[in-house]
């Protein structure tokens, strides 16, 4: 029979918390360091300002995760982030395969774009329920603003390639 309630410990909870944040902040910090050579190399001029819009919310995301940490008293640790970090270095290194074709490239960079924002999207909401059993108003708000603003880069990015394809 499968259980109708779960009992989780609030000590569990919080290194649940701290392992998948820890893994979402090692992404945009990633994410802020290459994003200016993305932005620098991509063809169409939507794009390129819809980098450079994306690279300020990274800075404010990072911002946000530095308060979290700080009103936890956590350390961040990157330890056991390859996953997501090996996702987003493998999109990069796709990106600059096509270097010499700027359509290809641009669609390549919309199309991971795209991706990480939705992975990042999806992490978001679930650190924001789990906020809940935190017990702290101001964490969970951090968490639902980083969710809201990768969503409407998502979004931003989405209405972009729609846009573009329908150019090409």
């Amino acid at each position: 029979m499968l259980p109708t309630e779960i009992d989780v410990s609030r000590d569990d909870i919080e290194k649940f918390f701290f392992d998948h944040l820890n893994k979402i902040y090692t992404a945009k910090t990633l994410l802020r360091s290459e994003l200016p050579e993305l932005m620098d190399n991509a063809h169409f001029s939507d794009l390129r300002e819809a980098i450079n819009d994306t690279v300020e919310d990274v800075k404010e995301q990072i911002s946000r995760m530095d308060e979290v940490y700080r009103i936890m008293a956590a350390e961040i640790s990157d330890a056991d982030c390859n996953g997501l970090k090996g996702l987003l270095e493998n999109a990069f290194n796709d990106i600059k395969i096509h270097g010499g074709n700027p359509e290809l490239r641009d669609l390549s960079i919309l199309f991971y774009l795209q991706n990480i924002e939705s992975i990042q999207m999806a992490s978001f909401q679930i650190l924001e329920m789990v906020a809940v059993k935190l017990k702290n108003d101001r964490i969970k708000q951090l968490i639902k603003e980083n969710y809201e603003q990768a969503r409407a880069d998502r979004t931003l990015f989405l209405l972009i390639s729609a846009k573009y394809i329908a150019t090409v």
